[in-house]
């Protein structure tokens, strides 16, 4: 488990932006729950913590794709692959996030900058 930050310190309706590879988005919704999904929208590189975040759904800044923060499922395009989730345990006020071991679904210029701009399925 990864201590993420106080709950305290994320007041509902806003995301916090975990520094791991890839990174991930924990966000506290306006119903007090709290989600971590990959920080990555899947159709392009754009971070989700800087999104919308609505009920328990969030919008991708760069191009409108919603996530659903229980289940990483696109609920509208252009995205057409999930993101993974990450299981969230709120202890003694700290939020930690265990991190899937699931391969994330990074969009094509993330995969290729993750592999030194080398070919992947014919895009460079």
């Amino acid at each position: 488990m990864i201590p993420v930050c106080r709950l305290a310190d994320l007041p509902p309706g806003e995301a916090f932006r975990l520094e791991s590879d890839p990174p991930v988005a924990v966000f506290h919704t306006e119903d007090g729950e709290v989600y971590a999904i990959d920080d990555t929208c899947t159709h392009q590189d754009a971070s989700l913590a800087d999104g919308w975040l609505e009920g328990c759904e969030v919008e991708c800044p760069l191009h409108a794709s919603k996530f659903d923060l229980r289940t990483g499922g696109v609920d509208a395009p252009p995205a057409r692959l999930p993101v993974r989730t990450h299981r969230v345990v709120v202890e003694d006020g700290m939020i930690c996030v265990e991190l899937s071991d699931a391969p994330p679904n990074l969009p094509p210029t993330c995969a290729v900058a993750r592999l030194g701009g080398a070919r992947v399925g014919g895009v460079a």
